[in-house]
């Protein structure tokens, strides 16, 4: 590794930092004009779409508000195992936007809050579970459903731009979607990097201008909403607890764009890691876990607030790159100003006040992005000729679905409710086709043992056993008994000596390498952070502790070393040239 040109030198204050308050405040107020668009629009699309009372407007509104500032602290400070403990701004996430408005329609908002709050306990059983799971819920999964949900919400999008409102101009609607979308756009595509992300904000306020101009901006809201207020909590809509055919049918919807929730977060969490340090570390997947938990209270609490459910937004990570600023307390000014602002009715009657047309514009740009953000997802992680199959038939499936181009006669009643949605059917078809192939796959030789001083012997004799049977001789059998046993080592050395930990060893053959797996229960040291450590000449590892890494540092190509709560996987290459 090199040294210098690996450290990033544009980070001014590192994750844990405190900046002053000045700036702290000033850096606070930008991220929350930054995400407070897209955190509004979201329930304000779904209750107008579903055709709800502006009652429940205000309270889907105001309620996001809350449960967006809770999790963006919680997210941001980290209590415990619960948060990130980075700068992750949560806010009202589209994925569930299509499928909550046919909740809505078929079951109400209490259909919806029980929906959303039985399936926001899949974050955590995934989180807890996340070692386990990992080659189930794939980046082949993600990029397919992440494709997928913009074909689903574009009815919905589309919608509310060519929706007219009562005594408006015919024009009024679709003028101020195209003003919005072009000014977005453009501003976009020519603006340097520090004012790109100001686009959409810029936008929305553009498109409101305009429908001010033609009359369709509800002035009359906000000058009638006072200054301070509490939320109503007559409108909460309950919960529906009936637990009918509707529920059963929606539930793998849910579930579903759940799951792709837990991988966007996933990858916030690796991106944001990656900014918020001056020198590189290791990915810290129990951080991972903690944004995961924090992700599902999130989406529990807006289940139970009756609102649209929480995600993390990505342009945290855009903002601390572009300001250096990677302090948490940013992250937790994020969340006390979107509290705040949810006791101020009049700067929540200004934004329900914005046309949906203009609402339905700023949607599918962001629908837009996400359809391009999911191919990348599916292009960084390798498309080989199986996965371009798997890809390339669940979205058809979806697609074909959604707008009823084949088996519409044959998707009917609960049966249309539950897979008549192409995100639905497209994610159950990559999810299954995903873990046919993992299923039928050559299985890794697996040899289960107590990780102590006895182990050594057993790995060696489980090593020789595997080189013989995949006839691999010579120097590559050589360096793998040898990473094997200072791979061991190593686990055995970053352990509490007096604790009893197993170690599961799995080994195969990828065609042009070999891998070594190593499942332990977790311990407090990871080996990529060492060995860049020791490349670096900057370690204070003890000496006899420092043979094994370099010793392993030589044998092996390739090292990643993945720390969750409770597991620690160790994954050694070895390639054959």
């Amino acid at each position: 590794m090199s040294t210098n040109s690996s450290i990033n030198q544009e980070l001014r204050y590192e994750t844990d930092d405190r900046p002053s308050l000045p700036l702290t405040l000033g850096l606070g107020l930008q991220s929350t004009a930054l995400n407070l668009a897209g955190l509004v629009a979201k329930p304000i699309i779904l209750v107008t779409a579903a055709g709800a009372s502006a009652a429940y407007l205000g309270w889907a509104v105001t309620t996001a508000l809350l449960v967006s500032g809770i999790s963006t602290i919680i997210q941001s400070r980290g209590f415990g195992r619960l948060g990130a403990g980075y700068i992750l701004v949560m806010g009202s996430t589209s994925a569930f936007l299509a499928i909550s408005v046919t909740a809505m329609e078929v079951g109400g908002p209490a259909l919806l809050a029980t929906l959303i709050i039985v399936s926001s306990f899949v974050q955590f059983i995934v989180g807890f579970r996340m070692a386990a799971l990992r080659r189930i819920f794939t980046p082949t999964v993600a990029g397919t459903v992440l494709m997928l949900i913009p074909v689903t919400i574009a009815p919905v999008a589309f919608g509310q731009i060519s929706t007219v409102p009562v005594n408006s101009a015919p024009a009024a609607a679709p003028i101020t979607a195209f003003v919005t979308l072009a000014v977005i756009v453009l501003l976009a595509l020519r603006l340097p990097g520090r004012w790109r992300i100001w686009a959409p904000a810029i936008g929305l306020f553009v498109g409101a201008l305009v429908g001010w101009g033609f009359g369709i901006y509800d002035v009359d809201l906000v000058t009638e909403a006072p200054w301070v207020g509490m939320p109503d909590f007559s409108v909460w809509p309950g919960l529906d607890l009936s637990f009918d055919t509707s529920f059963w049918s929606l539930l793998p919807g849910f579930v579903i764009v759940t799951l792709v929730g837990f991988l966007d977060t996933l990858g916030d969490t690796i991106a944001i890691q990656r900014v918020s340090w001056r020198k590189p570390r290791a990915i810290d997947f129990r951080s991972i876990q903690g944004a995961i938990y924090a992700d599902g209270l999130g989406n529990l609490l807006s289940g139970v607030c009756g609102t649209v459910p929480n995600t993390t937004y990505g342009k945290s990570i855009a903002v601390v790159e572009l300001t250096g600023v990677a302090a948490r307390t940013v992250g937790v000014c994020v969340g006390v100003f979107f509290i705040v602002l949810a006791f101020l009715p009049k700067f929540v009657a200004i934004l329900i006040a914005i046309p949906n047309s203009v609402l339905g514009a700023f949607i599918c740009v962001n629908m837009s992005l996400l359809f391009v953000f999911g191919l990348k997802v599916l292009i960084n992680d390798g498309l080989d000729y199986r996965k371009s199959l798997i890809v390339g038939f669940a979205f058809v499936m979806g697609l074909g679905v959604q707008f009823d181009l084949f088996l519409s006669n044959v998707l009917q009643g609960s049966w249309d409710v539950a897979f008549g949605n192409g995100m639905t059917t497209g994610g159950v078809v990559v999810i299954v086709l995903s873990g046919f192939i993992h299923l039928t796959s050559p299985r890794a030789r697996r040899l289960q043992v107590e990780l102590s001083n006895a182990s050594f012997s057993s790995v060696d004799d489980f090593l020789v056993e595997f080189t013989k049977e995949k006839r691999i001789d010579g120097e590559i059998a050589r360096k793998l008994r040898a990473a094997g046993e200072e791979t061991v080592h190593l686990l055995l050395d970053n352990s509490e000596r007096k604790t009893t930990r197993n170690m599961l060893l799995m080994a195969k053959t990828t065609g042009e390498a070999v891998e070594l797996e190593f499942i332990a229960s977790a311990s407090m040291t990871n080996l990529e952070d060492q060995l860049a450590a020791l490349s670096e000449g900057v370690t204070d590892i003890p000496n006899e502790s420092e043979a094994p890494l370099r010793l392993l540092r030589h044998y092996a190509s390739q090292v990643s070393h993945q720390q969750y709560h409770d597991t620690d996987i160790a994954t050694v290459r070895i390639e054959y040239a």
